[in-house]
């Protein structure tokens, strides 16, 4: 955690009624939760996010009619182990410059946490202007007094309620969802019999094919931007040209991809064979995005050396890293009132 947003029971319960609190959003019908719940391992089984003026979890959820909100035009990233980004393979981080989205436009959960809040296709919607609602969400939750309540015996300040708080009570409770006893941190740990010999056979070919390249360290992640040139999500309007418009992306953890599907920046690959075909594709130069040529690809990608005959050990070695083990329990109730985790019916 930083040091300045030491953690405590009261911070994490606050920020877990915040989570799913739909009064953070501009119309009061989009919770944190919408698109990262529990029983989804913190993501969504969806490509892109369906944000304000829809309803239905996961698969189910839907636009309302009419609509003219777009799509969020990137996968919803699982939550699980967020408190982790940026750590390298020695095991250092610093939870104040972590890196955070596809983009990696923020850094810090803390900052992190605001800025779904202010995006229009996220959890705004029609109404209010970016400028304008941080404030109204603060003016909200001083009118509950079970907030006031709560933010002055997390944070032990007169008026607590505050936008820099709320960042803080919402980042405390996310760093309370970890995942660390999977069967290769078992196996990691010393429980040989943790895998089987075909994943420890996976393992191997993970590392020397190329894969841990880019997905290395504990989070398997080297946080870092790659150009891979990815399908685009036909869904969008136009391409999703990335950072600096670049076409590249943030690399994603590999742990818990069981909850995770569809993969990707814009879930354009449904499934773990497909997202390994496509790197066998950058092997032999196959162009996939015709906004993204072959000399663009990242030097890194470039030099996978992955078959066919490998990709079902290195899937089976993939299985390994899932770990059901985090909190799924849901507030029967938030401070507001509104149902819980927004409009989830």
């Amino acid at each position: 955690m930083p040091k300045d947003n030491p953690t405590s029971p009261e911070k994490e319960e606050l920020g877990k009624l915040l989570f799913y609190d739909p009064i953070l959003s501009g119309n009061k019908d989009v919770a944190c939760a919408s698109c990262h719940h529990p029983n989804y391992g913190y993501s969504e089984f969806l490509d892109i996010s369906i944000g304000p003026n829809s309803h239905g979890l996961g698969s189910k959820r839907r636009f309302k009619q009419p609509n003219d909100i777009p799509f969020v035009k990137r996968n919803a990233q699982t939550i699980l182990n967020t408190a982790f980004n940026g750590i390298d393979m020695y095991g250092r981080y610093e939870p104040e410059t972590s890196e955070m989205f596809w983009d990696d436009r923020s850094h810090s959960l803390e900052k992190q946490s605001l800025e779904p809040i202010k995006a229009f296709e996220e959890m705004r919607g029609h109404g209010i202007d970016e400028s304008e609602i941080l404030q109204v969400i603060m003016a909200r939750l001083k009118q509950i007094p079970k907030y006031q309540e709560l933010f002055a015996a997390a944070f032990k300040e007169p008026n607590a309620i505050t936008i820099d708080n709320m960042a803080k009570a919402i980042a405390a409770f996310e760093r309370t969802l970890i995942t660390n006893n999977s069967r290769f941190d078992r196996y990691m740990r010393g429980e040989e019999d943790a895998m089987l010999l075909s994943e420890k056979e996976g393992f191997a070919l993970f590392k020397s094919v190329g894969c841990a390249n880019c997905h290395l360290g504990p989070m398997f992640s080297d946080f870092k931007m790659h150009v891979l040139g990815v399908p685009e999500n036909m869904k969008l309007p136009s391409p999703d040209m990335g950072v600096n418009d670049t076409f590249a992306f943030r690399t994603p953890s590999l742990r818990n991809l069981r909850f995770t599907a569809p993969y990707m920046h814009n879930g354009s690959l449904p499934t773990l064979r497909r997202v390994l075909e496509f790197y066998e594709d950058i092997a032999n130069r196959k162009v996939r995005n015709e906004h993204v040529p072959v000399e663009k690809f990242d030097p890194l990608v470039r030099e996978l050396e992955l078959s066919v005959k490998e990709m079902s050990l290195i899937i089976s070695f993939l299985n390994t890293l899932n770990d059901d083990s985090f909190d799924k329990s849901i507030p029967d109730a938030v401070p507001s009132g509104l149902p819980v985790g927004g409009n989830l019916d």
